[in-house]
Order: C-alpha cells, then sequence, then structure tokens
C-alpha cells in the first residue's frame, strides 16, 4: 500500500484519540452536582412553574405540571454540562436526544431548554422566554415540566441549566 494511502486513515486514528481522550478529560472536572434526592431540584421546578404557566396563560394555553420523569432527565442534563463544563444538547460520541428522553421514562413529544450563567431559575426562565426558539418550546403541546441547576466547580461555580418539556 502507498505511503499516501495509509495518511487518511492514520488521520482518523489521530482525531478519533483525540476526542476520546478529550471526552476522558471532561468527565475528570470537579463539579457541584445535584444529586435527584436532595430537594433542590423539586424547588426549581416549583420555582419555574408559575412563570411557565403565567406566560402558557397569557397565550390562552393549559398549565403544566411536575413532571418527574422530564425532573429527572433535566437533572442528568445539567450534571452532563457541569461535567464537561460546556452547554450543549449533545456532549459525547453517539449522544442522542430521543435516547436520553426514553431512558429517562420521559413521555414524547419532549423538548429541552439549556442556558448557563444566570445566577437563578427566574433569570434562566427570563433567557428562555427571551430566545423564540425557547419560548416556542415552553408554549408547545406539552404537560409536564422539569427543571435542575448543577454547577461546574472547576469553572468558578457556574451554574448550568436545563428545563425539559414532556407529552
Amino acid at each position: 500500500m502507498p505511503i499516501a494511502d495509509l495518511a487518511l486513515p492514520r488521520r482518523r486514528l489521530v482525531l478519533i484519540s483525540a476526542s476520546l481522550m478529550t471526552a476522558a478529560i471532561a468527565g475528570c472536572r470537579s463539579t457541584d452536582i445535584l444529586n435527584p434526592d436532595d430537594g433542590q431540584s423539586r424547588a426549581e421546578t416549583e420555582a419555574a412553574l408559575p412563570m411557565v404557566n403565567r406566560l402558557r396563560q397569557s397565550r390562552g394555553l393549559s398549565s403544566l405540571s411536575r413532571g418527574k420523569a422530564a425532573e429527572v432527565a433535566a437533572i442528568a442534563q445539567a450534571k452532563r454540562m457541569a461535567r464537561a463544563g460546556e452547554m450543549s444538547h449533545l456532549i459525547g460520541f453517539n449522544d442522542s436526544f430521543g435516547a436520553r428522553m426514553k431512558g429517562h421514562g420521559v413521555p414524547l413529544p419532549a423538548a429541552e431548554n439549556i442556558a448557563t450563567g444566570q445566577d437563578s431559575v427566574e433569570r434562566a426562565v427570563q433567557a428562555w422566554i427571551d430566545s423564540k426558539r425557547h419560548l416556542d418550546n415552553m408554549l408547545g403541546n406539552f404537560n409536564g415540566l422539569g427543571v435542575a441547576v448543577a454547577w461546574d466547580s472547576a469553572s468558578g461555580n457556574r451554574p448550568y441549566w436545563a428545563m425539559v418539556l414532556s407529552a
């Protein structure tokens, strides 16, 4: 095989190795993560519900209620972002929103809003209201809501927020 033909597979191997190293390093970040049993995630959801429901009612839409599976999925997403130190819906190789929702038992259809940097649930919800795509999610045909926050202590306690809306 000519040397030029070996270069492409070697480049792919280097890129794959670099991706795996990045994922391994991201998994080693120091984080203060919510425990689903600590009650705080329920508090975040309960604080967000009246704000989202007022918005929905002002548009003639039905109110949402606390969705336990949506809450668990929001906790998991906030944790994932804090661990990675990255605000992203998809983190890691082969990540899939649909598979994550199904894995947490979230009734479909579902939607996810994420944010980082806001120091309160009120500010996170307002940031989502101010974003057309996130606002559209909150005004969608959903019944359940879960909201969570996790902090990445490696970046100075940066908060990562996740909201999951479910059928």
